[in-house]
């Protein structure tokens, strides 16, 4: 099942140089591997460890995530603009899988 994360740009056209705020929310359980189920089993981890931004291909942003980063992690951040492009946002799992947001920025 892919999970669709909620994004929003501030603004969807900028001016060359202005700050761009983004705001992103996924869901995910972001299991730390410490915690066991009913029978004694330990639950394998499995977090969100790698969140990256890119503007029209290029990293803005990226951050490494922790097991102690909360289920369905909120991130905040701001950029500056430079080209028009795809904002792409990807989160990457323990087993390699991402989630993937996109919108569309127009620079002028």
């Amino acid at each position: 099942m892919a999970v669709k994360p909620r994004m929003k740009l501030d603004k969807k056209e900028a001016k060359k140089g202005d700050l761009v705020e983004v705001k992103a929310l996924v869901s995910h359980v972001m299991e730390s591997g410490q915690r066991k189920d009913s029978a004694g089993n330990t639950i394998p981890r499995k977090i969100l460890n790698k969140f990256v931004c890119t503007v029209a291909g290029k990293q803005v942003f990226a951050a490494d995530f922790e097991p102690a980063i909360s289920a369905n992690p909120y991130i905040q951040f701001k950029f500056k603009a430079q080209e028009s492009g795809p904002v792409v946002l990807t989160w990457t799992d323990d087993d390699g899988s991402t989630i993937v947001g996109e919108e569309t920025i127009k620079v002028s």
